[in-house]
């Protein structure tokens, strides 16, 4: 099992910035990358940005490119994803999850923080 804490959620004025952070702890050996997922009131879970274990290899969704950045503390097991520019259409619960290969099923996730973006 992997578990994962999430923190850093809160309100901010759209242009404004935050930094999400999430810990893993448990079978870490086993990850093979890292990600989040949002999903806003009334509409599905859409990815965000995933990084590799080694902190290399990240990708990001269309949607953030160039206003966010995901990032990772190899020696805290933690994974930060730095919001800029946000707008209100960012507004959504932010889930970490993890999986431990490449495919289309993230195997565990984090509790979730909430994310608002006022106009």
């Amino acid at each position: 099992q992997v578990q994962l804490v999430e923190s850093g959620g809160g309100l901010v004025q759209a242009g404004g910035s935050l930094r999400l952070s999430c810990v893993a702890s448990g079978r870490t050996f086993s990850i093979y990358d890292m990600g989040w997922i949002r999903q806003a009131p009334g509409k599905e879970r859409e990815f965000v940005a995933r990084i590799g274990w080694s902190g290399s290899n990240t990708f990001y969704a269309n949607s953030v490119k160039g206003r966010f950045t995901i990032s990772k503390d190899n020696a805290k097991n933690t994974v930060y994803l730095q919001m800029n520019s946000l707008k209100p259409e960012d507004t959504a619960v932010y889930y970490c999850a993890s999986r431990e290969g490449d495919y289309d099923v993230w195997d565990y996730w984090g509790q979730g923080t909430q994310v608002t973006v006022s106009s």
